[in-house]
């Protein structure tokens, strides 16, 4: 097939759309036909370069809102129990303890994060100690999903029992820290993806990513950083 070639997932998610006038649901089985089609194409443009690949069956779930007005609920990806799913290689993450923002460009070479200017926040750049922090941490599970709340798209990775304890461990050694030093930095693969702040030692080890800013993530992006981030695959 070439990138063109539509996937069936997609084919026939925009057919039920069509064919139910579902207005409440159809944007969100069409954003995950439209996810669903943009991994099939990453996939063979792999396989054409000659990067071997386990075809994965995708499990798709949309809980959608039903017809007397529920809010909406979570819209989730996941591969399918013992298939593999991205064959890409998995991002690995980087929780570092925040030493300093200052609001410009990072200098080329400082070592900063750069956060990009948005409508309301000026550029920025944030230092972290990775002396101190979780570097090359690889998530246990991570999906992505829409928040019940204020509908802006996340993705929700959980550690590993051991990173778990360490993950504990260092929220709660810069939770009595001032601002902002009682952020941690969020970098996957190099990349700067947000820096929340604590206030308490957090031990569920679950960790939320919105985005520099809330609402950054769209439907797509959400589920192509959890489809990189999940190792249960």
């Amino acid at each position: 097939m070439n990138d063109s070639t539509e996937h069936p997932l997609h084919e026939a998610l925009h057919a039920h759309v069509r064919e139910t006038g579902d207005h409440a649901a159809g944007p969100y089985l069409a954003g995950l036909a439209d996810g669903a089609l943009q991994v099939a194409r990453r996939r063979h443009r792999l396989a054409r370069a000659g990067v071997g690949i386990a075809t994965a069956a995708v499990l798709a779930t949309a809980w959608v809102a039903v017809a007397d007005g529920a809010t909406q609920r979570a819209h989730v990806v996941q591969p399918a129990t013992g298939e593999t799913g991205n064959a890409e290689k998995v991002a690995l993450i980087s929780i570092l303890p925040v030493t300093s923002v200052t609001e410009t460009d990072c200098t080329p070479g400082s070592g900063g994060y750069s956060v990009h200017a948005s409508a309301t926040h000026p550029a920025m750049c944030v230092h972290a100690d990775r002396a101190r922090g979780m570097t090359d941490v690889r998530a246990a599970s991570a999906k992505a999903a829409r928040s019940t709340q204020v509908g802006t798209w996340r993705v929700e990775v959980t550690l590993s029992p051991a990173d778990r304890t360490r993950f504990a461990a260092l929220t709660g050694s810069i939770a009595a820290d001032s601002a902002p030093r009682n952020e941690f930095a969020i970098v996957i693969d190099g990349k700067f993806w947000g820096g929340p702040s604590v206030t308490s030692s957090i031990t569920g080890g679950r960790l939320i990513i919105v985005g520099v800013y809330d609402g950054d993530l769209t439907s797509a992006t959400a589920h192509d950083l959890a489809l990189r981030l999940d190792t249960g695959r």
